[in-house]
C-alpha cells in the first residue's frame, strides 16, 4: 500500500514554497483590485481590427489616462479601467479610440463610487469570515462523537486557508504580468472553491472515522493512510471531471466569467492537493504519530 502519510513533510515543504512565492509576489507587486473594491469605471470593448495591448495602453496615456488598467481577455476583448467617467468623458474616450484604431464595439460599461466600493469590500470580508466560521462549526459538530472533534474542523480550515493563499498568490502573479484584477467574480470563485475543497476533505475525514470505528489499526497514522488510499481515486476522478467542465466554461463562455473560471481551475487543483496532502496530514501530526 502507498505510504502517503509518510511523505507529509515533503507535502508541507511544497505547500510552504508555493505559498511563500505567492507572498513574495504580493509583497512586491501587490494585488490589483477591481472597481468593485476600489471605485472607478470599467469598459469592455472589442476592436474590428487587431490591436496590441501595448498600443492601446500608449494611446490611453496620450489621452491623459496614464493610470488606466488594460486587461486582455481570452476572447480577444479588452477591459479598460479608468477613474470614474462621466457620460461626456466616456463618449470622448470612445471617439478617440475609434479615430486611432478604427471601429469598436462596447459590450459592457459600469461605474462604482468610492462609498459603494468600500461597502462591498467590507461585505466580502464578512462573507468570507462567516463561511470560515460556519465550516469550522459544522465539521466540529459532524465529528462530535470522535475524540477531539475540534481538530477535524481546525485542520479542514487550515487546508482551506492554504487554498485561498494559493489562489491569491497566483492572482498576484497574474496581476503583475497580465494586469488581472480581483473583482466580484474572483470572490465568487473563491467562495465556490472553499465549498468544493471542504467537500473533498470531509469525504476523507469521514473514511478516517469509519476506519477508526472498525478498528482497522491501533495506529492513527495507518488508519489515515488507509483512508487516503481508499478515497484517492474518488477525489481525483471528481476533481478531473469538474476541471473539464470549468475549462469548457473558460474556453467557450469567455471574458464575462474569466476570473471566476480561472479561480476555479486554480482552486480545484489546490483543493484536491490540500484535501489529500494537507488536512489529513495535519491530523496525523496533531496525534503526534
Amino acid at each position: 500500500m502507498f505510504d502517503i502519510v509518510g511523505k507529509r513533510k515533503l507535502f508541507f515543504i511544497i505547500s510552504g514554497a508555493v505559498i511563500l512565492i505567492g507572498i513574495i509576489f504580493t509583497a512586491v507587486f501587490g494585488l490589483k483590485f477591481g472597481i468593485e473594491f476600489d471605485s472607478g469605471s470599467m469598459m469592455r470593448v472589442s476592436f474590428e481590427q487587431e490591436v496590441e495591448q501595448a498600443e492601446l495602453r500608449e494611446q490611453l496615456a496620450s489621452l491623459g489616462y496614464d493610470d488606466a488598467i488594460v486587461q486582455h481577455t481570452v476572447g480577444g476583448d479588452y477591459y479598460i479601467r479608468t477613474a470614474t467617467l462621466s457620460k461626456e468623458e466616456k463618449a470622448g474616450l470612445k471617439s478617440a479610440l475609434e479615430t486611432r484604431f478604427g471601429g469598436l464595439g462596447e459590450t459592457e460599461f459600469y461605474s462604482v463610487s468610492p462609498m459603494v466600493a468600500h461597502e462591498t469590500a467590507w461585505n466580502t470580508l464578512w462573507a468570507v469570515l462567516a463561511a470560515a466560521v460556519g465550516i469550522l462549526l459544522y465539521i466540529t459538530w459532524a465529528f462530535h462523537r470522535m475524540p477531539n472533534p475540534l481538530r477535524y474542523g481546525t485542520c479542514a480550515l487550515i487546508a482551506l486557508g492554504h487554498d485561498v493563499l494559493v489562489v491569491f498568490g497566483t492572482f498576484s502573479i497574474l496581476g503583475s504580468v497580465f494586469g488581472w484584477e480581483i473583482n466580484l467574480m474572483f470572490i465568487t470563485g473563491v467562495l465556490a472553491v472553499i465549498g468544493y475543497s471542504v467537500n473533498n476533505t470531509v469525504v476523507i475525514f469521514d473514511r478516517i472515522r469509519e476506519n477508526l470505528v472498525r478498528r482497522v489499526s491501533s495506529s492513527f497514522k495507518v488508519v489515515a493512510n488507509n483512508s487516503l488510499v481508499e478515497t484517492m481515486s474518488r477525489s481525483l476522478n471528481t476533481s478531473l471531471t469538474t476541471l473539464v467542465v470549468v475549462l469548457a466554461l473558460l474556453l467557450f463562455v469567455g471574458a464575462s466569467i474569466q476570473n471566476f473560471a480561472v479561480v476555479l481551475v486554480i482552486g480545484i487543483i489546490a483543493g484536491t492537493y490540500s484535501s489529500i496532502c494537507i488536512a489529513p496530514q495535519l491530523l496525523v501530526v496533531w496525534e503526534k504519530e
